[in-house]
């Protein structure tokens, strides 16, 4: 049957009339546009150590110096999360930068120890799988953190120390150095000054200079690491909290993660990395409620420092009982900071209460009796 010109006309607009009904009978107006996706969200915090920093002692030039290399290691973690990288990777690029930077006591600007070498430490926790990695001891590694990111990814162990660290980090490729990269004429001097006048670690440093980071990414993942050189004159292979998960570095999808500097002897008999995780995932205190509590708690002990602390939610936190903290913070929602003392900003809580005194600094050791063999 051929349509006749009204029926054309008719069909035409029943048409038309389905064309912008059906956008109404599935409850939408005609306007609608897909819903843009949600911005992706991300914090990070980093730390260069904690002290007795102060403006009378520091000259503005030295002030300036450390602001600096403080926002180039700042802006090498939000590098990467704005290009949507992983809190993981955040974390590694952030404390790789203060490794090569001499301001800091980590790789390149490491104290000495009492025999005149370096020996570093590191760990990496990634808060997506609660995997881990340290090492402790290192001589050679140009970027301890590597090493420690080598040891998490791609052995079966968590912490692995001197030789042995190194020959792992070495088959995995991971750079190599003469040691003469990480020697400063400061830290020298350091050494030299403890030795002659007796003095312990704290009285030439003035500071605890270990180095880390903590991030969450757009992806609700968080990651902690932490680099040291440890302190000026130490001997007998003392390792600190750095390397010691739950003490110095900890990241938990469910709670947060932390980097933490300071005393660390005190840090890990606190286990102040893990308790603050594990204050706020069991108590529900907020990140500042739960690093503040445990350094009060490290401070009644007699330990002295600091914490850095990123929540799965972007809450990012400093907590510290010196005068000073190297610190800085970003957000994706345009928080930028970084401070060097207290009257900075936030982060400053009551200086311990009680502190247990440092042992003298030992004298060389003294020979071995000689053993006269029997006849």
């Amino acid at each position: 049957m051929i349509a006749t010109p009204l029926r054309r006309f008719l069909a035409g607009f029943a048409l038309t009339l389905s064309f912008f009904a059906a956008p109404a009978l599935a409850g939408q107006s005609p306007d609608d546009q897909p819903a843009a996706p949600a911005p992706r969200t991300w914090s990070i915090a980093i730390h260069g150590g904690a002290g007795t920093m102060s403006r009378d002692a520091m000259t503005p030039e030295k002030e300036a110096e450390y602001r600096a290399a403080l926002d180039r290691a700042l802006a090498a973690g939000t590098t990467v999360l704005e290009r949507g990288g992983s809190a993981l990777d955040a974390v590694t690029a952030v404390v790789t930068t203060m490794e090569d930077d001499p301001h800091f006591n980590a790789g390149r600007g490491a104290v000495f120890t009492w025999d005149g070498t370096n020996s570093l430490d590191a760990a990496i926790m990634d808060g997506r799988t609660r995997k881990a990695g340290a090492v402790a001891g290192l001589m050679r590694t140009r970027n301890p953190i590597l090493a420690a990111r080598a040891v998490m990814e791609k052995g079966p162990h968590v912490f692995l120390t001197g030789d042995g660290a190194e020959q792992f980090a070495r088959l995995h490729g991971v750079p190599e150095t003469d040691p003469t990269w990480f020697f400063t004429q400061e830290r020298w001097d350091q050494l030299q000054k403890l030795k002659a006048e007796k003095l312990s670690a704290y009285d030439v440093d003035h500071k605890y200079g270990t180095v880390g980071a903590v991030a969450v990414d757009g992806d609700g993942h968080v990651a902690a690491a932490t680099s040291t050189g440890g302190l000026t004159g130490k001997r007998w292979g003392r390792v600190g909290d750095t390397p010691v998960i739950g003490a110095g570095t900890y990241a938990d999808d469910r709670a947060c993660a932390v980097s933490a500097t300071g005393t660390g002897e005190f840090f890990i008999r606190e286990g102040v990395a893990h308790e603050i995780c594990a204050r706020i995932r069991f108590t529900g205190e907020s990140a500042q409620t739960a690093a503040d509590a445990v350094m009060l708690e490290t401070g009644e002990m007699g330990g002295d420092g600091g914490v850095i602390v990123v929540t799965p939610d972007g809450q990012a936190v400093f907590s510290f009982n010196t005068a000073g903290m190297y610190r800085a913070r970003a957000t994706s929602t345009g928080l930028k900071e970084v401070a060097i003392f207290r009257e900075d900003g936030p982060g400053g809580i009551a200086p311990p209460k009680a502190v247990e005194p440092e042992p003298p600094v030992p004298s060389e050791p003294a020979p071995a009796p000689r053993i006269e063999p029997k006849l």
